[in-house]
């Protein structure tokens, strides 16, 4: 009677050293390296990876810059992890960067494995280097000893980010490259000259490859179209400097004898920085709102050369196309877009200008 109850204590005991053996993987945090940053480029069928590893020491905290290459970016990440002491990780990845050359080839494959992986968050930055990979991480070690954080920073809104670079993500790719109606802008950046990192513009991306690329001005307008412009610097020809306080935008889509036509409306609240001369409200107003247009204007027709969307105008259209000719959004509807861009400014500040020209007067 009493072997009964000792063997199911025994079972019982089996079953809890079972459970047990669940965490026999797991690494102590001292035993990771937690790369921020990754850059990868391509040649000749192989991949070149770099990875920017924060180490922390008595000094304070210093980069390590690990490089490898190798047919896959996973086989070249377990190469370096198999090289080193601690295992990387991943998932602490703040920013990818990509060689320009490697963009114009293509980055679906790249994007797709990060994605199903999911060792890479889908909310890692992604930006493209106008150089060579290696200069540009080489100029970052010397002019920063914590380059992974100044690349971080530079794309962080509470940081160091500004409305004329933008922001993109490894999720915003993916979506892109699947998406009929909508391509993506990608920052275009380089090793500066008298700063650490300079803004480029943005690569027009269009179905994973970069086609083109947007000046930095460009990209603003491109940021104000998605109403994330608040507190943008624009040089308002010779006359004044106005800083963007906030914007919005309305639209109204229309097809007209089967093409497409968009009208949009910008409202800008800006704040006169500094004038020049003595112009009036009025004149800044206008200036601003004929620089802003043509501005534009030059953009989408940069935008409509390259079939590329990054405005994501075709999701206006999604309910007056049907669905199985949305698929030629970009080669037969874009290119026939008849889009007008219509700009309204309220100057924040007009009564503190007229004080000014008052006291001048007298």
């Amino acid at each position: 009677m009493t072997t009964r109850p000792l063997l199911l204590k025994i079972v019982l005991a089996a079953c809890c050293i079972l459970t047990l053996s669940g965490c026999w993987d797991n690494r102590d945090i001292n035993h990771r390296s937690l790369p921020v940053v990754m850059g990868i480029s391509k040649k000749d069928a192989k991949y070149k990876v770099y990875l920017d590893i924060p180490q922390s020491g008595q000094d304070g905290t210093r980069s390590m810059l690990v490089t490898r290459e190798g047919q896959t970016i996973t086989e070249v990440v377990d190469e370096i992890s198999s090289n080193m002491e601690t295992r990387v990780d991943l998932l602490h990845l703040k920013v990818i960067i990509f060689e320009r050359n490697y963009a114009e080839e293509g980055l679906t494959d790249s994007i797709s494995s990060f994605m199903r992986s999911r060792e890479i968050s889908a909310k890692a930055m992604v930006a493209i280097c106008d150089e060579n990979l290696d200069t540009f991480f080489t100029k970052l070690q010397k002019n920063s000893s914590t380059d992974e954080t100044v690349l971080y920073n530079f794309f962080e809104k509470n940081a160091g980010w500004s409305p004329s670079v933008a922001v993109t993500r490894i999720w915003e790719i993916f979506r892109s490259i699947h998406s009929y109606t909508r391509d993506i802008a990608i920052p275009l950046i380089k090793s500066g000259t008298s700063t650490v990192i300079e803004n480029v513009g943005a690569a027009i991306v269009r179905n994973g490859r970069m086609v083109g690329q947007i000046t930095e001005d460009e990209t603003l307008l491109l940021n104000a179209f998605d109403e994330e412009s608040a507190h943008g610097k624009i040089e308002v020809m010779n006359h004044a400097s106005v800083l963007i306080v906030n914007n919005s935008m309305r639209h109204h889509v229309a097809l007209k004898d089967g093409a497409p036509y968009m009208h949009s409306q910008i409202n800008l609240k800006v704040s006169v920085l500094e004038t020049r001369g003595e112009p009036t409200v009025d004149n800044i107003k206008d200036e601003l709102e004929i620089l802003l247009t043509q501005r534009f204007n030059e953009m989408f027709k940069n935008i409509q050369k390259h079939e590329a969307d990054i405005l994501g105008v075709g999701q206006y259209f999604r309910t007056l196309i049907p669905r199985d000719k949305l698929a030629h959004w970009r080669t037969e509807y874009l290119p026939r877009l008849k889009m007008d861009l219509e700009v309204r400014t309220t100057i924040q500040n007009e009564g503190n200008l007229k004080t000014v020209r008052d006291e001048l007067l007298k």
